[in-house]
Parts: structure tokens; C-alpha cells; sequence
């Protein structure tokens, strides 16, 4: 019985890690992308640059509160969960700042939802 226990621990502990690696790895992708893409529409005058980077990187932030969710899972003492709790209230801080600052761009812009110019 403790052989099964020990191999499904370990099946865990190896997909969460595998798991936190591709989420992270997401998240830089996103921000590297958002950032080239930032690049190009700062060059080419886009009203929209701002609010475009925003979302990128509330995207790529989301990635890695997802992550740090995850690692969550391994976590082995409390002084370890304490230090992932105030990175995830750190992260998740971020990302609503970002929101609220995509939410007040769109309006003030005139966009619509999906970042389009909607009718004055």
C-alpha cells in the first residue's frame, strides 16, 4: 500500500510541476508577443497601443497567477504557502488594476468590447 501511495504521490508532484512550467511558459509567450506586437503599433502611431498592452499583460499575468496556483500543490511547510499566498494576492492585485485600467481606457476611447471603435 505504501508503494502505491509513494508512486501516486509522486505522479502528482511531476504533473504539477510539468503543469507550472507550461502555464508559466504561456505566460511569458503572451508577454513577449504583447510586447513585439506593442513595439510594431507604437511605430505605426496606433491610438490603441496602451490599451493593447494592457490586456496583454493582464493575460500574461493571469497565466502566471495560474501558476503560482499551482505550485500551490507542492507547497510542503506553511512559511512556503504564506510566500505563494502574498504572490498570488500580488499577481491577483495586478491583473485587477489592469482590468480596471483596460475598463477606463475603453471608455474613455470609445471602445466597444473587444477593443473596437464603436459609434461616437
Amino acid at each position: 500500500m505504501d508503494l502505491v501511495v509513494t508512486f501516486l504521490e509522486s505522479v502528482v508532484k511531476y504533473a504539477a510541476e510539468i503543469g507550472i512550467r507550461l502555464v508559466e511558459l504561456a505566460g511569458i509567450m503572451v508577454l513577449l508577443l504583447t510586447a513585439t506586437q506593442g513595439m510594431i503599433l507604437y511605430f505605426k502611431h496606433d491610438p490603441n497601443v496602451r490599451l493593447k498592452l494592457a490586456e496583454g499583460i493582464a493575460l500574461s499575468l493571469e497565466f502566471k497567477l495560474g501558476g503560482e496556483v499551482l505550485r500551490t500543490v507542492l507547497a510542503r511547510d506553511l512559511n512556503e504557502l504564506a510566500i505563494l499566498g502574498a504572490v498570488i494576492a500580488l499577481r491577483g492585485a495586478l491583473t485587477l488594476l489592469l482590468h480596471w485600467e483596460i475598463k477606463n481606457e475603453r471608455q474613455e476611447g470609445h471602445l466597444g468590447p473587444e477593443g473596437t471603435f464603436g459609434k461616437h
